[in-house]
């Protein structure tokens, strides 16, 4: 799915130059979110991609060096069996991407059926 969001288009296009692993994951995971919420928004903000619905964040993609971190707001209230979410913060808790395999094996579209 193409961007509407030209920032966001861009930013996809400069990861696609820099590693085309990293972009296949992460048009796999904006996938994954728009075919469990076809009316998220999204947008460039802190440096990575945030997703929203009717005007409340509830995640975003961000890219490192050795992965790619797909953060929830409110993960710290996720179910997650499997322990695979990280993070200590008080709301937010992220899942590190480092390989497409990542995606199914560490249940991206279970937490992001949650994350709203």
């Amino acid at each position: 799915m193409k961007p509407r969001n030209e920032k966001v288009q861009k930013f996809l296009e400069e990861v696609m130059m820099i590693d085309a692993e990293k972009h296949a994951s992460l048009m796999e995971m904006r996938g994954i979110v728009f075919n469990i919420y076809p009316r998220a928004e999204e947008r460039m903000m802190y440096g990575g991609i945030m997703f929203s619905l009717d005007s409340a964040d509830f995640g975003g993609l961000f890219v490192r060096k050795n992965h790619i971190s797909f953060e929830f707001s409110n993960g710290y209230a996720m179910e997650d069996p499997d322990q695979c979410l990280e993070g200590t913060g008080e709301f937010r808790r992220h899942l590190k991407i480092r390989t497409r395999a990542d995606i199914k094996n560490k249940s991206v579209a279970f937490f992001v059926k949650q994350a709203v």
